[in-house]
């Protein structure tokens, strides 16, 4: 026999928070514990069986921190709270609302939304060099890039450095319109989304005029020695082992590397090894070298984007 368990949401912005926008989170929640769940003003309602009205407070209440305070909740940090339920990792699971990892110059909050983002983010503050795999959206290369400004603004570092390899073009910049930085504006984007959560925009244009962030093509790194600086390699997984033994081997004093990838996504030739998946195999054992793996788990995009990730898996694993 069903029952009905109901509660009163402090303030209409929890109960915002908490329903998500157009109700998402609560066919979330419908669907991790099997109870229905029906939003009244700031009354919200659970119906099901004694165990899934149980689970569904518990999941609700594990998600107090968030909704309390008027902070969005998002898919994934529901699908976070239910596995921390499932895995006896509730401790785990406010540590890991607790850390703060940076505010945005908005002042919103940027935390690790899953048990691996955080274990990356460990592995960064922890290790000279990272190397981290993972499917698109899953924040490798945002939080490496947030992590790498909270590093040069408290001075730990005089400068960041990002780059990628331009394989979309066909390393043929020249035939593209407009000087250097126009042609390989398009292919470093990704990398500018974090450096505007952090920084002024206005303010950028001068850091880079003075190479206190520089983003850049790979083939740049070539012949350099890049002390004192925070480096992020995107897209490693467009590198050649050759190009990706070049890059490595440019860390110099006092710096550190992250080098993210996604190994399904290679646009090399299909003769062409990947240089990250080469560097994984011949340093998988070498001591001071972190290496995490993202899934589509992490993926902290749109749903879709995760339902995008599971269904390529699905067809490529049958065909």
């Amino acid at each position: 026999m069903g029952i009905t368990l109901t509660f009163e949401l402090p303030t209409p912005e929890s109960a915002i928070a908490i329903a998500g926008l157009r109700e998402e989170n609560l066919k979330v929640l419908a669907q991790q514990t099997g109870a229905a769940f029906v939003l009244r003003g700031q009354a919200l309602q659970i119906i099901g069986t004694e165990a899934q009205v149980a689970l569904a407070d518990s999941l609700v209440q594990a998600l107090r921190p968030a909704w309390s305070r008027g902070q969005p909740v998002a898919r994934v940090d529901i699908l976070t709270a239910r596995q921390a339920l499932t895995t006896d990792q509730q401790e785990e699971l406010q540590a890991l609302q607790q850390n703060l990892l940076a505010r945005t110059r908005k002042g919103e909050e940027i935390r690790a939304k899953t048990f691996r983002q955080r274990q990356y983010i460990q592995a960064i503050q922890d290790h000279d060099l990272v190397f981290c795999t993972g499917p698109a959206g899953t924040g490798k290369t945002f939080l490496a890039a947030i992590v790498a400004v909270q590093a040069l603004l408290s001075h730990q570092y005089e400068r960041i450095i990002l780059t990628r390899p331009a394989v979309e073009a066909g390393e043929k910049l020249g035939f593209l319109p407009g000087d250097l930085q126009q042609k390989i504006d398009p292919y470093l984007r990704p990398l500018y989304d974090a450096l505007y959560e952090m920084l002024d925009p206005e303010k950028l244009p001068s850091l880079m005029e003075r190479g206190v962030i520089e983003v850049a093509p790979l083939a740049y790194m070539r012949g350099r020695t890049l002390n004192k600086a925070f480096v992020i390699l995107d897209e490693a997984q467009n590198t050649t082992p050759a190009q990706m033994k070049m890059v490595l081997t440019r860390l110099g004093q006092r710096s550190r590397m992250v080098v993210t990838g996604d190994i399904t996504q290679t646009d090399l030739p299909s003769h062409q090894q990947s240089g990250l998946a080469v560097a994984q195999r011949i340093l998988k054992n070498v001591e001071g070298i972190a290496f995490c793996q993202l899934t589509k788990a992490d993926v902290v995009r749109h749903p879709l984007v995760q339902q995008i990730v599971s269904a390529y898996e699905a067809y490529e694993a049958g065909g």
